[in-house]
């Protein structure tokens, strides 16, 4: 009998795994914002654009899926990195029109009132959740003086047990600080944390003056000392279906980590398991959730394993859970239950993509097994192909659903809401970010750490920084005013790169954006709309420049 990895277990008791940290706010040293990748799919001397438009790519096999990528040349030891040159950096900066502060004001011109105050919201703790957030008061009726919670989380906004108790601060608007920890996997811990819980592990919560250091004791501390908040408790007569229901969500989660990360023989386990699940919420009365009408504690605790239960499956296995609206499934009652945690807000911040934890999950469980089913999926996740085959899943104009796979986030808004958000994280941070991105046609960072993506020691390559910023300056206007009204600058912007820089050169700078589009985190760093639409943005810009290097 093959056993769930110790591995995986010991991971999952803890935290999650970062693989993009990268778009959020500006910190003094470069190495300090990022978690950069081991290894780049994108090669420099790679020219082809079929291989761009193709992220980076898991070898399937079993229990290895991160065991290596195509290309390893971008971010190799043995990398070239250059000084900058001052003359053809001068050309560069003038080859696009739209400066960043022209961008700035462009995008201040179409943006909503609670758009503009999104910084300085961010700043007082108020406006909309946002990952951003790390002082959060809700609004003025609260004083930070008056905070009583400091939440330790996962710096990459992706551990599902610092999501559970994320949500129920949020849900109760419990005001809160917050404190961000790296993982083993992509950085060291700051001594100060380790001396507070020598484990390492993740979520703590200093409540009170009070250390709590597991997450449902966070989560029960949380329910008892603000009775005065939004209760999440079960009603007298639910508590015995509660701890009944508690005690399923263990069973699914095992059975989940049987199949995730062994053989076909745990699949009908798994599906037994999650049908008794369906079971259970399609007999709850009055509402979607588990427990009628109202969230308790009870969804919270499902919440973040069923959300990656919807990715992993259907990527290393192609079995599909979560559908969109209206399309047809074995699941209809967690397909509903789902429809009604999208509708929370707490749920909507903490919301993570299919690929981020497609590329996050396996770290922390010291792998994940593939299945050929799951082939079309994977690919169509990973940003390389639809499901039909016809066209890439990561290219304009983007697919609902992404073909059918997995469901829009419809709270965001349109396509021109996700573009502005995008644009934003872009624009106000466009320094730091030009900087990471030219991690990919730079150095391997030593020492290294586990995650595959995560290399915070990596050294950029200087030479390819103007250039960088000039297709983000495009890509940001592109964004703004939609790519027909780029075609032409983008094509001179790429004749420029491949008659100057050559065509190592312009390659570098496809590597760079491929760099930078592959570690697009979600919730990290933007919702899923705006990040769907920065990965095809940053494609669009890469084709045009690939076209020319073939070309010329």
């Amino acid at each position: 009998m093959t056993n769930i990895s110790p591995l995986a277990l010991a991971a999952l008791s803890s935290s999650a795994v970062a693989t993009a940290i990268v778009l959020l706010f500006p910190l003094a040293p470069v190495q300090a914002f990022a978690s950069p990748p081991a290894r780049v799919f994108i090669s420099s001397s790679s020219g082809t654009n079929g291989k761009f438009l193709a992220p980076l790519q898991a070898e399937r096999g079993k229990f290895n899926p991160l065991g290596g990528f195509l290309g390893d040349v971008a971010s190799s030891l043995f990398s070239s990195t250059g000084p900058a040159d001052p003359e053809f950096d001068s050309e560069m900066a003038v080859a696009v029109s739209s400066s960043w502060d022209d961008i700035r004001k462009n995008l201040e011109s179409k943006q909503t009132k609670e758009e503009k105050h999104f910084r300085s919201n961010l700043a007082k703790g108020y406006g909309s959740p946002s990952p951003l957030h790390k002082l959060r008061l809700f609004d003025d009726s609260n004083r930070e003086e008056d905070i009583r919670v400091t939440l330790y989380r996962d710096s990459a906004s992706w551990c599902p047990y610092c999501q559970k108790v994320w949500m129920t601060l949020e849900e109760k608007r419990i005001p809160y600080r917050v404190e961000k920890i790296n993982m083993r996997c992509y950085g060291e811990k700051p001594a100060s944390f380790n001396r507070m819980q020598p484990s390492g592990a993740i979520p703590v919560a200093i409540i009170d003056g009070t250390t709590y250091n597991q997450s449902n004791d966070i989560m029960y501390a949380l329910e008892s000392l603000f009775s005065d908040h939004k209760s999440l408790s079960p009603r007298k007569e639910d508590r015995a279906k509660a701890q009944e229901l508690l005690r399923l969500e263990r069973q699914i989660f095992s059975a989940w980590m049987y199949w995730l990360t062994g053989s076909p023989q745990y699949r009908d386990n798994f599906i037994a398991v999650l049908l008794t699940v369906e079971g259970e919420l399609k007999a709850s009365q009055g509402g979607d959730f588990f427990l009628g009408k109202d969230v308790s504690i009870v969804d919270f605790m499902f919440a973040p394993f069923l959300e990656r239960m919807t990715a992993s499956m259907v990527f290393f296995k192609g079995f599909q859970i979560r559908v969109a609206r209206g399309e047809p499934t074995d699941f209809p009652a967690i397909n509903s239950w789902f429809d009604a945690m999208e509708e929370l807000a707490s749920y909507q911040l903490t919301k993570s993509d299919f690929y981020t934890h497609c590329w996050d999950l396996p770290p922390q469980l010291g792998g994940s097994s593939h299945e050929d089913s799951g082939e079309p999926f994977e690919r169509a996740i990973n940003g390389e192909r639809t499901l039909d085959g016809t066209r890439g899943s990561w290219e304009l104009p983007l697919l609902p659903h992404n073909g059918g796979i997995e469901p829009d986030w419809e709270w965001v808004g349109d396509e021109a809401v996700a573009r502005r958000e995008a644009t934003e994280r872009l624009s106000y941070n466009h320094n730091n970010i030009v900087k990471f991105a030219a991690r990919g046609a730079g150095k391997k960072g030593i020492p290294s750490y586990s995650a595959p993506l995560a290399d915070p020691n990596a050294i950029s390559n200087e030479a390819v920084v103007a250039s960088i910023d000039a297709v983000l300056r495009l890509v940001a206007v592109a964004m703004l005013e939609g790519v027909d009204c780029c075609e032409e600058e983008i094509s001179k912007l790429a004749e420029k790169l491949v008659t100057l820089g050559g065509k190592g050169f312009s390659s570098d700078v496809v590597a760079s954006l491929g760099y930078l589009r592959d570690r697009i985190g979600v919730p990290r760093d933007m919702t899923l709309p705006a990040a769907r639409q920065l990965r095809a943005h940053l494609n669009w810009a890469a084709s045009a420049i690939l076209k020319e290097v073939e070309s010329s």
